[in-house]
């Protein structure tokens, strides 16, 4: 019963997009875009709450946005960590104390709509507007992102290509918008008239079309050292989204890993990652 809820509920949403867009595409494209936007979890759950709440830092206004921020104190340089969609800063609870055993000052923070922070909707121009106050308000010296926020994390470099930031760390993440867009429309059945109007709303809004945002054209202008981390069996965001994004950034190291998933929890990758940064 679930599985088919879970098929015909995105459809049914399309057909309703669709025929509104019949007689106001902008309004259906703006309808559309917030459920694009809208993550159904990744708010702080029961057990995660104490591990959080004994790091909570400062709480950062970005665009009427209460971001909070979590801090475990070292001596040694400032690593920020940046979790993906649907998640929190809860995920790196097994990477936070690796880290402090090798001195890293380490801050994290909540994606807008996830975890502690505030809002109702996430988009990676305002996460990585986020992401850029918290850069400039600890200064890090190296960022390791996991999935959609390796995405954000390279946009935010291009956008604001920060001089303390050295080293970065790419976990599984995407690439495309594009591939975002195909997968949306082919889950819920959008025709070509409403995502004529999206792309639209995407150009009205952030000055980007669909293809305009692209993390290989984003790492092309990047000259920081990275290591990108990806499986070869990753079910959410497939390999090839690292490979391209390697082969624009020249001063990067790829590692691929095999039967290990798209979250790379294991400590062999938290392992490979503290190597990177020591080197």
């Amino acid at each position: 019963m679930k599985r088919l809820l879970n098929k015909y509920i995105p459809l049914m949403f399309g057909s309703y997009f669709n025929g509104l867009a019949l007689v106001n595409k902008e309004r259906a494209s703006a309808k559309a875009f917030r459920l694009f936007c809208t993550p159904r979890k990744g708010k702080v759950l029961p057990m995660q709450r104490s591990f959080l709440e004994k790091a909570k830092d400062d709480i950062l206004e970005v665009a009427d946005i209460a971001v909070q921020t979590y801090r475990w104190q070292g001596d040694g340089p400032t690593v920020l960590l940046m979790h993906g969609w649907e998640s929190n800063t809860f995920r790196w609870r097994n990477f936070i104390p690796m880290l402090e055993a090798e001195g890293y000052n380490i801050i994290a923070f909540d994606a807008p709509a996830h975890g502690n922070t505030s809002g109702a909707m996430f988009n990676v121009p305002l996460y990585a507007e986020c992401a850029q106050k918290v850069i400039a308000t600890y200064e890090p010296t190296y960022i390791v992102a996991h999935s959609i926020g390796g995405m954000t994390m390279l946009y935010n470099q291009y956008q604001y290509p920060n001089e303390q930031v050295q080293k970065l760390v790419s976990l599984g993440a995407p690439s495309e918008l594009s591939d975002f867009m195909r997968q949306y429309k082919r889950t819920l059945g959008l025709n070509t008239r409403l995502m004529d109007g999206l792309e639209d709303y995407f150009v009205q809004n952030f000055n980007f079309g669909f293809a305009d945002f692209s993390s290989p054209k984003f790492a092309r202008e990047i000259s920081k050292k990275g290591l990108l981390i990806h499986d070869e069996l990753d079910a959410i965001a497939p390999i090839w989204s690292s490979e391209q994004v390697h082969a624009q950034w020249k001063d990067s190291v790829f590692i691929k890993t095999r039967g290990l998933g798209h979250s790379l929890h294991q400590d062999k990758v938290r392992n490979q990652i503290v190597a990177f940064l020591k080197s």
